[in-house]
């Protein structure tokens, strides 16, 4: 996985000027609504994300970045951030009944991309949230920053679609897709 410190140095620090209060209200609700009890936030950054998850929750948030790490512990401290990666989640089989990426996949190549595919779906108990930049195509552009198709990529798993839309720009400004499955259990 090619990792650039410097550039999400700078992310991180520039990160409280990208707060979405109204994404934010919308991922807990859904958890909320879901009947979850627990969240995984892959590339949580500085974690505001999930800020307004309330304490009956067990929150959970994992990044490659030292500097975000610090920071979103510091603003919840009673979140579990850890420095980790999405190719190999330090979880056991079917534990998060909540896992989410917001604008994260689009920064992976593709074979990290399908290793935390596989990475996510191993980990979820119940769903899995893509809120990431969409091209139907996945057309590569020079930009780290592209469009992702996940409906396409969860094609290959036991997983039921459940919503595959363009989010509101009440609630995400950018263009953003709305990717959420069920995983099927394998029973």
């Amino acid at each position: 996985m090619n990792y650039d410190k410097d550039f999400w140095d700078n992310y991180a620090t520039e990160n409280e000027s990208r707060y979405n209060e109204e994404f934010a209200k919308f991922i807990r609700d859904l958890a909320v609504s879901l009947r979850c009890t627990n969240v995984l936030e892959i590339g949580c950054g500085t974690g505001i994300d999930l800020r307004l998850f309330p304490d009956t929750f067990e929150v959970h948030g994992i990044d490659l970045n030292t500097l975000a790490l610090e920071m979103a512990k510091k603003k919840s401290s009673t979140h579990n951030f850890k420095k980790e990666s999405i190719t190999n989640l330090p979880f056991p089989d079917s534990s998060i009944d909540f896992i989410f990426t917001h604008k994260f996949l689009n920064c992976l190549n593709d074979e990290d991309l399908k290793k935390g595919i596989s990475e996510m779906y191993r980990v979820s108990r119940r769903y899995i949230a893509n809120c990431e930049m969409y091209d139907k195509s996945e057309s590569k552009t020079e930009d780290i920053f592209r469009g992702r198709n996940m409906l396409k990529r969860w094609s290959d798993y036991k997983v039921k679609i459940i919503s595959d839309v363009d989010m509101h720009e009440d609630i995400e400004p950018e263009k953003i897709r709305f990717t959420l499955v069920k995983k099927i259990d394998n029973m």
